[in-house]
């Protein structure tokens, strides 16, 4: 091989290589690599709301999850929202589209109580 075939067998492979990650693709960092936040969730477990206060971004959907034994409510004590009586493996979701601070508590239980911050 002469040194000019040398010099284009060289530069030939970026050539090819760049050619085709043009075409087929490159790796891509994709917003799933990043937390959601859209759905935010709230445990009911042993009496408790967890976390008892949420921060999230407006326009998240919050769900709670009675994962109790017994049934409980998550009402709004403005009247933002009301679930019905979710008993266990239940799901109530809410999408919040306004900044504010929202708490809430459960009827059956009114010393459970939690906060949600949209911000």
């Amino acid at each position: 091989m002469t040194k000019k075939n040398a010099w284009i067998a060289g530069l030939a492979a970026p050539v090819i290589t760049a050619t085709l990650l043009l075409f087929v693709g490159s790796p891509r960092v994709t917003a799933s690599n990043q937390p959601s936040a859209a759905n935010a969730a709230i445990k009911i477990d042993n009496f408790v709301f967890g976390p008892q206060t949420l921060t999230v971004p407006v326009g998240t959907t919050v769900t709670w999850t009675n994962s109790d034994d017994i049934p409980h409510t998550s009402v709004s004590t403005e009247g933002v929202f009301k679930s019905k009586v979710l008993d266990t493996d239940e799901k109530f979701s809410y999408k919040f589209d306004k900044a504010g601070t929202y708490p809430y508590y459960c009827t059956i239980h009114p010393k459970m109580t939690g906060t949600v911050v949209v911000q």
